[in-house]
């Protein structure tokens, strides 16, 4: 191959390789770009959101003067605007850090000093949770350099993470401080004896909006505490490191520079001290007491609806929702409560229910989970099921529907319309069961179409077996129940959701649906007869109760038919 040829390869390849790196670069350039919008608009949201906030906020501290004897309630709206408000300013923090718009300014004061008094601010939600919690720090006292608001959200974040994965009744966090040799940096450890981090969740640890398994410990969780926290710590120049041991706990170490010659002449502030009285972050994810003490007896009181009232089951990992869900329909139905689905299980099985509301994002076992295990087992398949998520994308609601969710509610959810979605299906199982007394034999064998499937063939299956005892007087619930494959009770939920009757109601019911149709077939029939063909051994009790049941003796019935046979 010549020269000339040798070098316009060369040169074509070159040209190729050119356009392949500037087709590269122009895409990078537009995805930071589509980033960068993206970041400005998310931060245009969060400071729009931050206005009504505060509006609300102030709304209800002056409901609080002019209402005040709705304290649950207030203290229901004045924690969840508190975790609203933290979530956004987290969300600021991040965005400030992504563009690399975050400042320090460092003051001079007790950093030993500080660091205590903004560990105290959690120590009631460590209360709360019955954990043991110890602050050391050596030496006591030391006068250092530092950023208050950047310490406070680094230890703020440490601890609260330590917390939502420390679900153990001997539960334990420890914070110590401590300088290295030179006076010039501390380290600070936040310690736990939880769950530790799996191997396999480590490498994402430090990922935005990397949520881990927070759910499974009925723990808050948004993915951007820990990310924003080793940002933070890189901006003051230190590091972030962990240790951790499955089911034996975790270990953070931050190390931080307090020396003022680490520091830029523009971020320093001379003229104002470290105030340890006032800790920056002043919003942390704890109930006030009081929320707390009307949470137990909320969750744990009887109903106040009366006796002939329908009996629902709530399930959420939320306290506070399910308290306030509870406390909204507790004066028309009897309200039982669970936080996970295991939990709900267990109600489900030693509880006679008309409906279930659940969450879908729970720990240990999630709304599907639980919807699917209700609707694949014969004795509760009946319950309807109606399912609340944040998840609003049409698959979510679609997979809902294909497991068998009656209906799927979005949060936000108006509890009117909760109210009224429960109402519906209520009154229309209601009715299903007035349908069903009032047919015949030979209606009430063809399958209904507002019935489900499952439940259309247990009932067929049911009169088929009562067909088969039906001039058996010593056959009773007990027989048909073992006949049936299940137990008393198991028989008598599914046949009470289906028909509205017991199971002895039933089987009266079909007896005397089926008198009705053999006297139909066999006009001339004895009532003696009639009787003994449907289980009878006296003909003065079958007529009491045909009468009872049909509104006329067995004598005018089959008189009526004659008539009409003329």
């Amino acid at each position: 191959m010549n020269e000339p040829v040798i070098a316009n390869l060369i040169l074509l390849l070159a040209i190729v390789l050119i356009m392949i790196l500037a087709r590269t670069l122009y895409m990078r350039n537009q995805r930071l770009k589509e980033k960068a919008k993206m970041s400005m608009l998310f931060t245009n949201i969060t400071h729009e959101l931050l206005t009504p906030m505060t509006i609300i906020s102030a709304s209800v501290e002056h409901l609080k003067e002019v209402e005040p004897k709705h304290e649950m309630e207030y203290a229901l709206m004045e924690l969840n605007i508190q975790r609203s408000v933290r979530l956004l300013q987290q969300i600021l923090e991040t965005s400030k850090s992504n563009e690399g718009r975050l400042k320090l300014l460092v003051s001079n004061g007790d950093v030993m000093a500080y660091i205590k008094e903004t560990a105290r601010c959690i120590v009631p939600l460590m209360t709360q949770k019955k954990m043991q919690f110890n602050v050391t720090c050596s030496p006591e006292s030391m006068m250092g350099w530092i950023d208050t608001d950047k310490i406070d959200k680094i230890i703020f974040n440490l601890l609260s993470n330590a917390v939502k994965y420390t679900n153990r009744e001997d539960g334990r966090i420890d914070l110590t401080v401590k300088t290295n040799s030179y006076y010039d940096q501390i380290i600070i450890e936040v310690k736990d004896n939880g769950c530790g981090i799996p191997a396999k969740r480590q490498k994402h640890l430090f990922e935005l909006f990397y949520d881990g398994d927070y759910r499974r410990f009925n723990a808050m969780g948004t993915g951007v505490g820990l990310s924003l926290t080793r940002d933070l710590v890189y901006l003051i120049g230190g590091t972030i490191s962990y240790k951790s041991k499955e089911n034996e706990g975790t270990s953070f170490i931050v190390t931080l520079p307090i020396g003022k010659e680490a520091f830029e002449p523009s971020q320093i502030d001379e003229k104002n001290r470290i105030n340890i009285n006032i800790p920056q972050s002043a919003i942390f994810d704890f109930s006030p007491q009081s929320l707390v003490e009307a949470a137990d007896d909320i969750l744990n009181s009887d109903s106040v609806a009366d006796d002939d009232s329908n009996k629902i089951l709530i399930v959420d990992d939320n306290n506070e929702l399910l308290m306030l869900m509870k406390q909204l329909l507790k004066s028309k139905y009897h309200v039982l409560t669970a936080n996970n689905g295991l939990k709900a299980l267990e109600i489900i099985k030693n509880n006679d229910l008309d409906l279930i509301v659940s969450d879908l994002m729970m720990p240990e076992m999630d709304g599907w989970e639980l919807t699917e295990k209700i609707k694949t087992n014969k004795d509760y398949s009946h319950l309807p099921i109606i399912l609340l998520t944040a998840r609003t994308q049409e698959e979510d609601k679609r997979k809902s529907l294909v497991i068998g969710a009656d209906e799927y509610m979005c949060k936000p959810f108006k509890m009117s319309e909760l109210t009224l979605r429960i109402k519906n299906i209520i009154e229309n199982r209601n009715r299903i069961r007035r349908d069903f007394t009032s047919k015949s034999i030979e209606e009430v064998e063809r399958p209904a179409s507002n019935i489900a499937s499952i439940d259309n063939e247990l009932l067929q299956k049911a009169i088929e077996c009562m067909r088969q005892h039906l001039g058996d007087s010593e056959y009773n619930r007990d027989n048909f129940a073992a006949d049936m494959g299940m137990s008393a009770s198991s028989l008598y939920n599914k046949l009470r959701s289906i028909t509205g009757l017991s199971v002895s109601s039933f089987m009266r019911d079909i007896r005397m649906k089926e008198a009705c149709r053999i006297a139909r077939e066999h006009p001339n029939i004895r009532i003696s007869e009639l009787a003994y063909k449907v289980g009878y051994k006296d003909p003065k009790y079958f007529a009491t109760t045909f009468k009872k049941d049909v509104g006329m003796q067995p004598t005018e019935y089959i008189e009526t038919i004659r008539e009409s046979d003329k």
